[in-house]
């Protein structure tokens, strides 16, 4: 039996299910795709790929449905990801070309990946601890209170407040902002966790104080938990494709208002430009029915993106379709955050 002529067989069972959602039968194979063997070849082909586990029979007398591994080997068979119709590309350029700051930009991102793929789709922030800063400025509210303000690359804003026992002096504050903009400026912010600490020995004992401060507040920023959160939009997706899950679509979406699940498949999936993952292939028993295909964003290189946006919906689901939007996406996200 070929293997290439197998694997032409199992395309076409997953394609079939994908788009009818019925168990697909050799009779339908051999009507609606030009295989080139016989119906008793393809039967065969069919038994061969169940017995090892890539398709299953859901009923006596039933056609064949892909299993977990049979989508495995569908996806792992894609050469290249389609590119999107010129519809969808300018879709993405319109919804996401006039936003405002980067939480329009996150808000916009998350429901167009959700109408392209109609699926959960998931974008996760960027994380402080992968920006670098564009700059850091330092303002004076009163005479002992001064405000922090971060400025990453990607156009993320944090504030902080700093209180003084000591009146604050215009000179040292230019000098410290100064300084931190030459330790900061164009690196990642976790890199300068070490300069921050020692930056407080380069003034004056009197100003120490001041100094130890802010480097504190900043280092302390970037152990906030907060700082790692996602924002979705779709489960109307989800709960519309409830006849796709055996048991009850609940589990799933619990898993989905726990975000701390969500973060950590993220920082799970391997650090390519596409990651997906496959029902079973989830850890959480709660998604075992469930498919995610995901991207890094925020950068050329994968290893240096600042953020993971995917989807999330029923292991039936369009891979390359889904797979090609999902790429998309993170690419024009990361050509805007780094305009």
């Amino acid at each position: 039996m070929s293997d290439e002529r197998r694997l032409d067989v199992l395309r076409a069972i997953v394609q079939d299910y994908v788009e009818t959602r019925e168990p697909v039968g050799s009779r339908v194979l051999v009507e609606r795709h030009s295989l080139g063997v016989s119906p008793a070849t393809i039967r065969n082909d069919m038994a061969a790929l169940e017995e090892f586990g890539f398709i299953a029979q859901p009923h006596t007398s039933a056609g064949r449905v892909p299993t977990d591994k049979g989508y495995r080997l569908f996806v792992d068979q894609i050469g290249a990801v389609k590119p999107l119709s010129a519809a969808e590309k300018r879709a993405i350029q319109m919804l996401l070309g006039d936003a405002l700051d980067l939480d329009d930009v996150v808000e916009r991102t998350v429901r167009l990946l959700a109408q392209l793929t109609h699926q959960v789709a998931v974008v996760q922030y960027p994380s402080l601890k992968r920006l670098s800063l564009r700059h850091l400025e330092l303002v004076p509210l009163s005479a002992e209170r001064l405000l922090v303000v971060i400025i990453t690359d990607t156009g993320r804003v944090e504030q902080r407040n700093v209180e003084t026992t000591t009146e604050l002096d215009g000179n040292i504050l230019a000098e410290l902002r100064a300084r931190l903009n030459v330790i900061a400026a164009g690196r990642r912010l976790e890199a300068v966790t070490p300069e921050l600490e020692a930056l407080p020995e380069q003034f004056a004992p009197a100003h120490q104080e001041l100094v130890r401060a802010v480097a504190q507040q900043l280092t302390d920023t970037l152990r906030l938990d907060s700082e790692e959160r996602i924002v979705m939009a779709g489960t109307a997706n989800l709960a519309r494709s409830d006849f796709d899950f055996t048991r009850t679509i609940s589990p799933v979406l619990e898993a989905l208002e726990e975000q701390v699940v969500l973060l950590k498949l993220f920082s799970e999936m391997a650090q390519d430009s596409i990651a997906v993952r496959i029902g079973s292939e989830n850890k959480d028993e709660a998604l075992s029915e469930a498919s995610i295909v995901t991207s890094l964003y925020g950068s050329e290189e994968p290893s240096e993106g600042v953020g993971r946006l995917g989807v999330l919906g029923p292991t039936r689901m369009d891979y390359p379709g889904t797979m090609a939007a999902v790429r998309a996406v993170a690419r024009y996200l990361s050509r805007i955050l780094a305009s």
